[in-house]
């Protein structure tokens, strides 16, 4: 029981950073445009920037590979080990088939995934980032 116990709260706490780094992912493209706008120095931070463009980088190219998200086959692997349910495809499709009740081919996530990374890659430019010193 207690091991139990812990496989679950280690995929919580997976869970957890998964939707963190999702959250990352898309409001940091919506706060550089936003603090564009508004003047907000810190959406120019090169290590900010840097982190926001490498976190798509990672989405986009497992993407095209096909692969499945570590986070989403750790998840998954610690929950199935305790009897527990996983995904079945992507963490983030399977997060928008339970709250939206959206089902699409593999290859919509692919393209959305690559518009979402062509767009931080534009905001490099549209608001490049700043070095200190």
């Amino acid at each position: 029981m207690a091991v139990e116990s812990l496989y679950l709260a280690a995929a919580d706490a997976i869970l957890l950073t998964h939707v963190l780094f999702v959250a990352f992912v898309m409001l940091g493209l919506v706060s550089i445009f936003v603090g564009r706008w508004l003047s907000w120095g810190w959406v120019r931070n090169f290590r900010f920037r840097s982190l926001h463009l490498l976190a798509i980088s990672i989405v986009v190219l497992q993407a095209w590979m096909g692969a499945v998200c570590p986070l989403t086959r750790w998840e998954t692997q610690l929950r199935r080990s305790v009897g527990g349910a996983g995904y079945d495809g992507s963490f983030v499709q399977y997060w928008l088939q339970a709250i939206l009740y959206y089902e699409a081919p593999d290859w919509v996530f692919i393209l959305a995934y690559t518009v979402f990374g062509g767009l931080v890659v534009a905001s490099w430019f549209i608001v490049p980032p700043k070095r200190r010193g």
